[in-house]
């Protein structure tokens, strides 16, 4: 499987923005479908967004809809994260998930539809 790596994370005000990125190894990265989540304390880990190979097709959490955009650079091997508009609630652990298939539309909406997890990256926000 791929290996992940986040970063990007950090503090920041509610109403600021941030950029999440996700490494990734290997050299089949195109094939993979990736999708970021996030755990608060306390909480269960929770699905943000998903792309497919191609950035034809993507998905995201109704509370991150119109704040959050992902995207993927398949000549890097990197997936992003850009998160405008902050909330308090936004506060939590994200991490990036990866898995293969052989079907190009497919986009992973559950944590049981990846197999590659990456270490996660704090993202902090304050009112």
């Amino acid at each position: 499987q791929v290996q992940l790596v986040e970063s990007g994370g950090g503090l920041v005000q509610a109403g600021g923005s941030l950029r999440l990125s996700c490494a990734a190894s290997g050299r089949t990265f195109s094939s993979y479908y990736m999708g970021w989540f996030r755990q608060a304390p306390g909480k269960e880990r929770e699905f943000v967004a998903a792309i497919n190979w191609s950035s034809f097709r993507t998905s995201y959490a109704d509370s991150v809809k119109g704040r959050f955009t992902i995207s993927r650079d398949n000549a890097k091997n990197v997936v992003y994260l850009q998160m405008n508009s902050l909330k308090p609630e936004d506060t939590a652990v994200y991490y990036c998930a990866a898995d293969t298939t052989t079907s190009p539309m497919r986009v992973g909406i559950n944590a049981a539809d990846f197999r590659s997890w990456g270490q996660g990256t704090q993202v902090t926000v304050s009112s």
